[in-house]
């Protein structure tokens, strides 16, 4: 006995609905989730090179005002989800500098809300001022 073809227009049904269905959930769901930008106000490299110094701050939808460090691989842009070593709920300048390729300095504003200030970051010591 011959066994039963299925039209072609059912098997793209079968296939085309849920992969449209997953399509549009995944747009909606990222049309809801805010985009996070990312501004660098300052990069400063390393003395041997190894990382850039940067100073960022991160927008994610209605994000109050902050400014944040993190040591990122040479000429690297800030990835969006960067982890920061130090963070502060404030526009501030951190004026941040190399004291060597293994010590670096960031000043904290008299006022503002620290949120993280890490002593080291990826074998660098932190001193803050």
């Amino acid at each position: 006995m011959p066994k039963a073809k299925m039209p072609v227009a059912v098997l793209i049904a079968l296939t085309a609905g849920p992969a449209l269905a997953i399509g549009v959930t995944l747009w909606v769901v990222n049309d809801m989730v805010p985009a996070c930008v990312v501004t660098e106000a300052q990069r400063l490299t390393a003395p041997d090179g190894e990382y850039d110094l940067v100073t960022f701050s991160r927008a994610c939808g209605e994000t109050p005002p902050n400014i944040q460090a993190a040591l990122v691989p040479p000429g690297e842009e800030v990835p969006f989800d960067a982890a920061s070593f130090v963070s502060v709920a404030e526009a501030t300048d951190l004026t941040p500098r190399w004291i060597a390729a293994s010590q670096i300095e960031i000043t904290l504003p008299e006022a503002g809300q620290v949120l993280r200030q890490d002593e080291t970051v990826a074998g660098v010591a932190v001193i803050y001022r």
